[in-house]
């Protein structure tokens, strides 16, 4: 064996030159595995979504708030609507409760980038306090919980997860599906029951502070 070592010292040589290439391959792949995991930690986005309802002295409201709680931006992909579990493309139900004469402003999110701290309303209803009866108001209430809101959004990486207000948390998902339109940018087309009342949130009604 001995002789054999002595022979063969190139052999050695090489063998352990590639040993040390190896080891040095694997502490880059490792390194490069911890800065990639670090940069996506950096900017992994966190949308909550919560519906509101809201008295004051004057007035009432229900409506929609997303907010991104995380340290990056959030890309939202697609929004869809549910009511009692089921998938629907348009506020009816709820807009045959509301008192004549109520206002609504509306905002698009589909394909929106929603930054860290950002938040959006896509839909708050606004009516006067006395509009509703103690029973209408009741039944308003009672209809409004029945409705369930699904974003789909991802990181600047492809990254991705849903929220929902369903669901406190966030899943994860593989991509977000096709989705088309968006039922909030739908409402402000159609202009609901009385478009002169109807606005966008851009044009300055604001979601009440719940």
């Amino acid at each position: 064996m001995w002789r054999w070592l002595t022979n063969n010292h190139q052999t050695l040589t090489g063998i352990g030159a590639m040993l040390v290439g190896v080891a040095a391959l694997f502490v880059a792949w490792d390194q490069g595995r911890v800065m990639r995991a670090q940069q996506h930690g950096a900017v992994v986005p966190v949308l909550q979504v919560d519906g509101f309802i809201q008295s004051t002295p004057e007035l009432r409201s229900v409506g929609l708030r997303i907010v991104n709680n995380g340290v990056g931006p959030a890309m939202i992909e697609s929004v869809t609507l549910g009511r009692e579990g089921a998938l629907v493309d348009n506020f009816d139900p709820l807009i045959e409760l509301m008192p004549a004469g109520f206002d609504q402003s509306w905002s698009s999110v589909n394909g929106r980038a929603l930054a860290p701290g950002g938040e959006v309303a896509p839909i708050v209803f606004l009516w006067e306090r006395g509009a509703l009866g103690e029973e209408e108001l009741r039944a308003l209430l009672a209809e409004w919980q029945n409705w369930s809101v699904e974003i789909c959004y991802c990181s600047v990486f492809d990254r991705c997860w849903t929220s929902s207000t369903d669901d406190a948390g966030r899943s994860p998902v593989r991509q977000c599906p096709a989705v088309e339109g968006d039922p909030f940018a739908e409402l402000g087309a159609s202009g609901g029951p009385d478009p002169g009342l109807t606005r966008s949130a851009s044009d300055g009604l604001e979601a009440p502070t719940p």
